[in-house]
C-alpha cells in the first residue's frame, strides 16, 4: 500500500462512491459505469471475506 504526503496510507482500490467523487457523476452513473465492461471489477461477497480473514487469524 502506498502513502501521500502525509505518510497516511492509501488504498490501491477505488469504491463506486470514490469514482462518483473523482469524476463528478451521481452513483447510479458510476455503477452503470462500474458495470460497462470498460475496466476490471471485482465483487468479492462479506461472507467470503469474513470466512477468509476467519481462516489467517488460525
Amino acid at each position: 500500500m502506498s502513502t501521500n504526503e502525509k505518510g497516511t496510507p492509501q488504498s490501491r482500490t477505488y469504491t463506486v462512491n470514490d469514482i462518483a467523487a473523482i469524476l463528478g457523476i451521481g452513483r447510479a452513473t458510476a455503477y452503470k459505469l462500474a458495470n460497462s465492461g470498460l475496466f476490471k471489477t471485482i465483487r468479492i461477497s462479506r461472507k467470503a471475506f469474513e470466512d477468509w480473514l476467519k481462516m489467517e487469524e488460525e
